[in-house]
């Protein structure tokens, strides 16, 4: 099958694209020669600074890694090719896989799903996202007429914040500490304050900004029996959360979200490739094309990988293959 060029984490801070003999594929297998991968910047940055504690080593394993925790590691979830060789139904499909990035790959069928024609490679790269998104939708429980706030606008927040706001009737405000986001909200639609401006008054709040103030904003903007959300993940960080003053006399609810399973009442009918298609599906908007923050070839990943996820600005960054 020839070779592929891969991007490892191979210490703190430190990158680098190796070259690997890939696997011989089977009667069920697929090749994708990968068009597009997207950097989750949030999981990544952890991953590249070593911080996943180890209790969760295993549960955090992508997909198709290789290596292991803490390096070095091939990790990623967010690949978008066309398929070179496999089962007809899928040859010259553009496909996206919970793939590290890598110019080329072999998987089984069944981990590729089919990326709608309306939807181009570098959009498609957010299904990974767009589906972590809907699942946090789904934990929140937003209803009709909703007062909703979500804090963080990052990739995620503002996704949850998109399907949020086309609940019919709901008013949702996105909060972020980087007034630059303010532009990013707008072109989505989405109202925009600074977290100190957020009015206190929300049935559900979204915090999706790996922050304890973020965190403390969220409780303290859900009214009476309000319902907090936690999307973010912290890795190995300690937080403090302030359960005190009148958490317990307003009698808030804070629960957690991740994508690693589906909300309960929703497993017995859905499952994780029916999300994903629903996800990708979704992400047939043309607005979502702002949250590429930029764009670089997968050539250059390995001496800029560090520099991309330690860039504030940094949204979705797009690594595309010649």
């Amino acid at each position: 099958m020839g070779e592929a060029s891969a991007l490892w984490i191979t210490g703190p801070g430190r990158a680098e694209i190796r070259r690997e003999t890939l696997c011989e594929s089977g009667p069920d297998d697929v090749v994708v020669r990968t068009i597009a991968s997207g950097v989750s910047r949030g999981t990544e940055r952890l991953v590249l600074e070593g911080r996943v504690p180890e209790s969760e080593w295993t549960g955090m394993r992508a997909p198709f890694q290789d290596g292991a925790f803490p390096f070095p590691v091939k990790y990623g979830y967010a690949a978008v090719g066309l398929v070179e060789a496999g089962p007809e139904a899928l040859r010259g499909r553009m496909v996206f896989a919970l793939h590290p990035h890598q110019d080329r790959f072999v998987v089984p069928a069944g981990a590729v799903t089919p990326v709608p024609d309306d939807v181009p490679a570098e959009r498609a790269v957010l299904a990974a996202n767009m589906e972590t998104a809907l699942n946090i939708v789904w934990d929140a429980q937003i209803a009709p007429g909703d007062r909703v706030a979500v804090i963080g606008a990052g990739v995620v927040g503002l996704l949850a914040a998109r399907l949020a706001a086309a609940i019919p009737g709901t008013e949702v405000t996105v909060a972020d500490i980087d007034a630059g986001k303010a532009a990013i909200a707008a072109a989505l639609g989405l109202e925009f304050r600074p977290p100190q401006e957020l009015p206190g008054d929300a049935d559900v709040a979204i915090h999706a900004s790996a922050s304890e103030t973020g965190l403390a904003c969220a409780l303290a903007v859900v009214g009476l029996e309000g319902l907090v959300v936690e999307a973010s993940w912290y890795g190995d960080r300690p937080v403090t959360v302030p359960l005190g003053a009148a958490f317990h006399a307003r009698r808030l609810r804070l629960v957690s979200s991740q994508v690693g399973l589906l909300p309960v009442g929703r497993s017995r009918r859905w499952n994780h490739r029916r999300r994903l298609e629903t996800a990708l599906r979704l992400l047939a908007d043309d607005s979502l094309d702002g949250l590429v923050s930029g764009r670089s070839p997968f050539g250059d990943a390995g001496r800029e990988h560090a520099r991309i996820l330690a860039a504030a600005g940094t949204l979705c960054h797009v690594y595309l293959y010649a």
